[in-house]
């Protein structure tokens, strides 16, 4: 009797030990079955994750080109505007705005211009800044630089910049020695642009004299030759604010100072300024300038606005 009871509990035990390992085996299987099912939930919410990343990405790849496409549409268009105002001759509506551009509008109106470049060592500088605060310019092409540096003249065409004509010596005995010989300076020069810029109707039909249209010893001959020029459809522009960055100027603050004095209190201003290779401190001041007259209330314009 006692090896039977024996026996039961031993068979008891073996039952319960094959059960433990059975209920063992079952936690194993059901725990790696849950932890599976959590990865392939997890795996599956990743994969969610990933489908709306890909297609919010490709949604702002999409805006992104459609921006760039109109972005470029645009610039095309005002390329093509920018080539149809300098493809033909002045309108009279045209000349009188720039003869009479220094009137008060109502609007406070600038107009920022660089003689005497291009060059390599300042003109790209400007031009990046330009770009970088999105401010357009006018820039008086001395024909001398400008057969050194083509690719300058066709950057700031292409970047929205007025490209207009300073002559080609600067030589003020050679320019005024006969209404003649200025359009020959202009005709010159003009030819140096129009190769540069790729576009042999190119007129700028704008010219400023070497060293201004008034005053000093040639004074009489610049009259005599800016009425030819305007017989030949071509107007002039001078300036009514200056750094004076060619007159001994050595700091920024002074050429920056010597614009606001110049200025004054005028409405319509047309800051000369110049971008001749030995002019780095026109570059240097010329973001304080622009914060300056922009915190005064001015609009940047160039010549296309006004032609």
């Amino acid at each position: 009797m006692y090896n039977l009871i024996e026996k039961e509990r031993k068979l008891n035990v073996k039952k319960i030990v094959i059960v433990a390992i059975i209920l063992i085996i079952a936690i194993i299987v059901f725990t790696e079955l849950w932890i599976s099912c959590i990865e392939k939930r997890r795996e599956h919410r990743c994969l969610e994750e990933l489908q709306i990343l890909v297609q919010e990405a490709e949604k702002i790849k999409e805006e992104e080109r459609i921006k760039a496409e109109a972005e470029a549409r645009k610039l095309q268009q005002q390329k093509e505007e920018r080539i149809a105002k300098t493809s033909q001759e002045l309108s009279e509506d045209a000349k009188n705005n720039i003869l009479h551009i220094y009137n008060n509008t109502g609007e406070k109106r600038v107009f920022l211009t660089f003689d005497d470049g291009p060059s390599k060592q300042v003109t790209p500088l400007i031009l990046d800044l330009l770009k970088q605060e999105n401010v357009p310019a006018t820039f008086f092409i001395l024909g001398v630089n400008a057969q050194y540096n083509p690719e300058l003249i066709k950057r700031e065409f292409e970047e929205g910049h007025y490209v207009a004509n300073h002559g080609f010596s600067h030589r003020y005995s050679q320019v005024y020695s006969s209404p003649e010989a200025t359009l020959d300076e202009y005709n010159r020069t003009e030819q140096i642009i129009r190769d540069a810029i790729g576009n042999q109707e190119y007129r700028s039909n704008l010219f400023r004299f070497p060293g201004g249209s008034l005053g000093g010893y040639y004074h009489t001959a610049k009259q005599n030759c800016k009425a030819w020029l305007l017989e030949n459809g071509i107007v002039h522009l001078d300036w009514n604010s200056l750094s004076q960055d060619a007159a001994g100027s050595y700091t920024k603050e002074e050429l920056l100072q010597n614009v606001i004095d110049t200025m004054g209190d005028n409405e319509s201003v047309v800051i000369l300024m110049h971008d001749a290779s030995d002019k780095i401190l026109t570059y240097e001041m010329l973001s304080d300038l622009i914060n300056y007259l922009r915190e005064s209330g001015y609009s940047f314009k160039n010549i296309y606005d006004i032609i």
